[in-house]
């Protein structure tokens, strides 16, 4: 396991980070949280992308015969943590799900329909996958698709589904087989966002933003040419778009921004800061650094050509149960303050948004998989302990 860049990481390094100052330039103020929550400055992000698209950055280890920049998965690592490192975004939104996902189970008519528009930005793409009822232990999910002539017709819901409000395209798993095992019967479909039946509804978080839906299907038509894989095994292609992306390398970056926001704001007001304070502050930094770490083993495991999986449940766990605890620390330090979801004096002059990121943070070991389900994962395939 190595830590450090080699010679030819460190000239990629250097490179990006020119890169990024030529293009992007400074972080935004208060950018720590939300762009997680996809809201950059709208104004900045356009001209962003299509500078990393011109590099083939935005999809960095696609095969440059799908527009790709066919880098490995070191330089993958090295361009996210620097791009994360700056505040910036480092592909469109849920593209490096379904991209790889239908590069590799996808015929290539789809793969000529689907991924040149992704690349240019000319299709939004959300996943619709979880259901009320059917979260976590997601192969219980019951939207239905029923084979009709040359299409399949959904009924159904989805929830918590990001960003369906600004989608032009959504995959997603909908049950073909309702005798199967729930495992099995399950079919992986692109359906397009402007179908007849479809409704979206907005779900605002606790800070009153709007990013998550809720998306029924009534009776919506989707052609089976939409179907990725074969009908019925949606189950193992949706699991190959799980495995993308999983070194969760920018979180433990966007977390030592929002470290490093928060120390600035100490230093700004020294007397007030108690011994207490600076210590629970020291305790975060060496989260975060082992927060780092741990994303170094999923990646070297990923570039020997292995799959990351109780790694990768581990990083993903520590990572956000580490952003509750920053968060907290936030709070705590900021005081009456930090309770304003818009934030004024030094807090806004720091660009700490102390209340919004404390209550979004509640989120963050749910969604993806709730910590309780990372537990299970580390429990079994990493400890080999038996099934409760």
């Amino acid at each position: 396991m190595r830590f450090t860049d080699t010679i030819q990481l460190e000239a990629w390094r250097t490179e990006v980070r020119g890169y990024i100052a030529r293009h992007w330039g400074e972080p935004e103020a208060g950018s720590e949280f939300f762009p997680l929550m996809g809201e950059w400055d709208e104004a900045r992000v356009p001209a962003w992308l299509e500078a990393l698209a011109q590099r083939g950055w935005i999809a960095a280890a696609w095969p440059q015969e799908y527009g790709g920049a066919g880098l490995s998965m070191a330089e993958q690592f090295v361009l996210t943590q620097e791009i994360t490192a700056a505040g910036a975004p480092t592909s469109r939104h849920m593209m490096n799900l379904v991209g790889p996902t239908i590069m590799l189970h996808g015929t290539p008519a789809q793969k000529a329909a689907y991924l040149p528009p992704m690349l240019r930005g000319e299709a939004a793409w959300c996943q619709g996958f979880s259901e009320p009822g059917a979260g976590s232990d997601l192969a219980s999910l019951r939207t239905g698709a029923a084979r009709d002539g040359d299409d399949y017709v959904i009924s159904g819901q989805k929830i918590w589904t990001s960003g369906a409000h600004k989608s032009d395209w959504m995959f997603t798993l909908v049950r073909t087989d309702p005798t199967a095992p729930k495992h099995r019967g399950i079919t992986y479909l692109l359906v397009d966002m402007r179908s007849p039946g479809i409704v979206v509804r907005p779900l605002l978080s606790l800070d009153g933003r709007h990013w998550f839906n809720e998306v029924f299907f009534d009776d919506v038509r989707v052609p089976i040419a939409n179907r990725i894989g074969e009908e019925n095994v949606g189950w193992y292609v949706a699991t190959s778009t799980l495995d993308f992306e999983r070194s969760n390398i920018g979180l433990a970056m966007t977390a030592k921004r929002s470290l490093v926001r928060l120390a600035r704001y100490l230093q700004s007001r020294p007397q007030k800061v108690t011994r207490t304070q600076r210590l629970e502050v020291a305790d975060r930094a060496v989260e975060i650094a082992v927060s780092e770490l741990l994303s170094y083993v999923v990646v070297e495991i990923q570039a020997n050509g292995g799959v990351p999986n109780m790694e990768a449940s581990r990083c993903k766990m520590f990572g956000t149960e580490l952003w509750q605890r920053l968060a907290n620390t936030r709070m705590r330090i900021a005081g009456m303050p930090g309770q304003l979801l818009e934030p004024s004096g030094l807090e806004l002059a720091h660009g700490l948004r102390t209340a919004a990121e404390y209550m979004n943070t509640l989120t963050t070991t749910i969604a993806g998989g709730t910590s309780e389900i990372q537990r299970n994962i580390i429990a079994t395939r990493g400890l080999g302990l038996p099934r409760g």
